[in-house]
């Protein structure tokens, strides 16, 4: 199943050719573009996340995003609990656009009790009759404040994980948006000798647009084995979908990654798909302008 989707990707993006131009979903959300001088393609994504991997996207200068990130339980958890939804983890963050080409954010996280911070640069823009691509640099620091008993040496130093991404995204034309995203995480603390400080894994999605205000996601991390050896892990799959209503983008998700900061779902997915382990949720943004 992993493999056709990772096929099915990779064949519309080298089949693929159509000049891309499409409005924004928000002045906010994206840098404003004069199709009459800068031809700068916009509007790539909908919103910031594909499901859990940033897009190309950020906040605009002097604008300030708020998202709420929810995943409920495993729906094979059964009636009992009402298929997971009985349970749940959530995540909160703050993106603010420092201009239109630099971003910083900071979040909390349920899962593992974890704080982040984060920022996001625009490289390269894609445009018309130009660069093929967008490109973005992402990079965060997460700490762990979860309490150990029986682990009193666990500091912050041996908490704090960073990870950088690449974005590397093409709109081809309105309807359809790739991305590919090469991952590296970096562990001060592992729990065995036999596990790697640092891990790379590949990330591959995109958005396909059905009307207006809707379009489906799906993003695939493969983590390479031999990374990760002391637990089971697997590679992290996600799909959904993206409402736009208004001033928020409203995305309901299905996914293996209880997690939803980068180094949890590149590196710590313990669900299985062909299991059951799937996790049902939502992302919610919202956009506030505090330019005068």
């Amino acid at each position: 199943m992993i493999k056709k989707v990772i096929t099915a990707l990779f064949v519309i993006l080298s089949l693929s050719n159509t000049k891309a131009q499409d409005s924004t979903l928000l002045e906010l959300m994206v840098d404003t573009i004069n199709a009459h001088t800068s031809q700068v393609v916009s509007g790539t994504f909908k919103a910031t996340q594909i499901v859990n991997t940033p897009t190309v996207e950020s906040p605009a200068k002097k604008a300030l995003q708020f998202m709420i990130m929810h995943r409920f339980g495993r729906l094979n958890e059964g009636a009992y609990a009402l298929f997971g939804l009985d349970n749940a983890g959530i995540r909160f963050a703050f993106d603010y656009g420092i201009t239109d080409k630099l971003a910083i954010g900071v979040g909390r996280s349920s899962f593992e009790k974890v704080y982040d911070a984060s920022f996001k640069w625009k490289v390269v823009r894609q445009k018309q009759n130009g660069v093929p691509v967008s490109v973005s640099a992402y990079g965060m620091i997460a700490n762990s404040v979860q309490k150990y008993s029986d682990k009193p040496y666990l500091n912050a130093k041996y908490r704090t994980i960073y990870t950088s991404q690449l974005l590397i995204a093409r709109k081809f034309n309105s309807k359809l948006s790739l991305q590919l995203t090469p991952s590296w995480v970096h562990f001060n603390l592992v729990p065995t000798p036999a596990d790697k400080n640092d891990v790379f894994a590949l990330g591959v999605g995109g958005r396909m647009k059905l009307t207006n205000r809707i379009s489906i996601n799906a993003e695939y991390n493969y983590l390479p084995s031999g990374q990760v050896v002391s637990s089971d892990v697997f590679s992290s799959l996600s799909m959904g979908v993206d409402i736009e209503t208004g001033g928020h983008v409203f995305q309901l998700i299905f996914t293996n990654s209880e997690g939803m900061n980068s180094p949890y779902y590149l590196t710590k997915t313990r669900g299985s798909w062909e299991k059951g382990d799937i996790y049902f949720g939502f992302n919610v943004t919202r956009i506030f302008n505090l330019k005068k």
